[in-house]
């Protein structure tokens, strides 16, 4: 193309779109420096350029050109990405490669490169019928739950009659979560008010998969933005937040699922919107973009963006109280910390989780190799993916153990669950997995 098409913004016709439809400076905005590779797991993994980013931008510009044809392998090499977005913290340039691999990933399904009878069930009953329909996913949550608690999974697993089920599913069994009812609704009063002089109206972003497994964390944000003077208005019956969909190329799922979280927090009524789930978070903080086209709903998209916040990028912007010590700890409790990909390089928020995790009297932060590394769950890709997302857990527990920590605080649940899975496949059973606001409200607690 030539610089003068370049300078003109001038977008191209071509086979492909969704990459068609944006800038085409976007796509040359790649520089080709290499500054990316180090910072890549799948090029760690195979050294190979078309699994690295700048590759990955390269095929994307080939196909919008009509220079390769858009195929399966295309579509393979898209889905291969983790989506860590690691690639963004490292580029000099400022690439916005989260979009680019998105709207990539939603031309791959829109053309059903990848379509098997096998996947396309899954998906429509997971993403498609499971993830927006909160009411239902609580009901398979429950099921699961009396399956655990009455012994039925430890009968199977004791009996070996996961030896039955097909090979994927097998292998998938023993990451199943521990389902911890009661959920957030039942632990959370609709409003909640400030515990001393109120100075915010928040409102709680409860989550899917973390109202099943995670409601303690759900609690424990409460706690602790009432104890900071924030009133905490929680909405019952929460959807999915859409992050899901749209990191896996289902962008008209991901609009449908904006627009119903919209619906029930008018952005305008509250002083900030509060995820405590870094995945989630950097998806949330993008409703604007995804929703620019919207007439109805663009402006209020874009007063979500803007009030969008970490728990801890708000508690640390507000200031938040530091826990009083009752007794000098000793010795103090090791802690590490491992960063969620998408909180650290999605919503570029790494230094307020770890001014929590260091007003913790009773903790010592130990810093692990590689923290900012992804722990290979990012999404769904430890099932998409699952050697190369056990090779990049068996490497975050092996950095997370050279610290010998008793405690891994992340602010993920599927980095939790991810991590959780590996220490224990490791022996190191006695290691706790949290997340730092629980470590916080804890601290609180301990002072009454």
């Amino acid at each position: 193309m030539s610089v003068e098409r370049s300078a003109l913004n001038v977008k191209r016709s071509s086979p492909l779109p969704g990459l068609a439809a944006l800038d085409y400076s976007v796509l040359q905005q790649c520089m080709h420096c290499g500054m990316c590779l180090p910072t890549c797991p799948t090029f760690a993994e195979t050294g190979r350029e078309r699994n690295s980013p700048r590759g990955r931008i390269a095929l994307m510009r080939a196909v919008a050109d009509g220079e390769l044809p858009f195929s399966r392998n295309f579509a393979e090499e898209m889905s291969y990405c983790l989506g860590c977005l690691a690639c963004t913290s490292a580029c000099p340039a400022g690439v916005d490669y989260a979009h680019l691999l998105e709207t990539a990933r939603s031309e791959t399904e829109r053309r059903d490169l990848l379509q098997t009878p096998t996947r396309s069930f899954v998906r429509w009953l997971t993403m498609r019928f499971l993830f927006v329909h909160p009411r239902v996913m609580r009901t398979v949550g429950r099921l699961l739950w009396l399956y655990q608690v009455l012994g039925l999974q430890s009968l199977v697993r004791g009996l070996k009659l996961t030896k039955l089920l097909p090979r994927r599913i097998r292998e998938l069994e023993p990451a199943t979560p521990e389902i911890r009812p009661p959920f957030s609704d039942a632990r959370i009063a609709k409003v909640e008010p400030a515990r001393n002089t109120k100075r915010y109206r928040v409102a709680l972003l409860t989550g899917c998969v973390s109202d099943l497994i995670l409601a303690d964390v759900n609690r424990a944000t409460v706690d602790v933005l009432t104890e900071n003077g924030c009133e905490v208005f929680t909405p019952r019956n929460q959807h999915c937040c859409g992050s899901l969909h749209e990191h896996n190329g289902d962008l008209e799922t991901a609009r449908r699922l904006a627009r119903l979280q919209i619906d029930t927090i008018d952005p305008t009524s509250v002083d900030a919107i509060i995820s405590n789930a870094g995945g989630c978070g950097s998806h949330l903080k993008h409703y604007d973009r995804l929703l620019a086209d919207d007439p109805i709903y663009a402006e209020r998209a874009a007063e979500w963006t803007r009030k969008t916040k970490d728990i801890s990028e708000w508690l640390v912007e507000i200031g938040f109280r530091t826990p009083k010590l009752n007794a000098p700890p000793f010795p103090r409790i090791v802690l590490t910390y491992h960063e969620s990909c998408h909180l650290v390089h999605g919503q570029k928020v790494s230094a307020a989780p770890r001014a929590i995790l260091r007003s913790l009297r009773d903790y010592e932060l130990r810093e692990c190799a590689e923290a900012t590394w992804c722990c290979g769950s990012a999404g769904i890709y430890n099932i998409t993916q699952p050697a190369t997302a056990a090779w990049l857990q068996q490497r975050k527990i092996n950095h997370l153990c050279a610290t010998n920590a008793e405690v891994v605080a992340t602010a993920n649940p599927g980095c939790h669950l991810q991590i959780l899975n590996g220490l224990r496949a490791a022996g190191a059973v006695q290691v706790r997995v949290v997340h730092p606001i629980v470590l916080l409200a804890e601290a609180y607690f301990a002072e009454k």
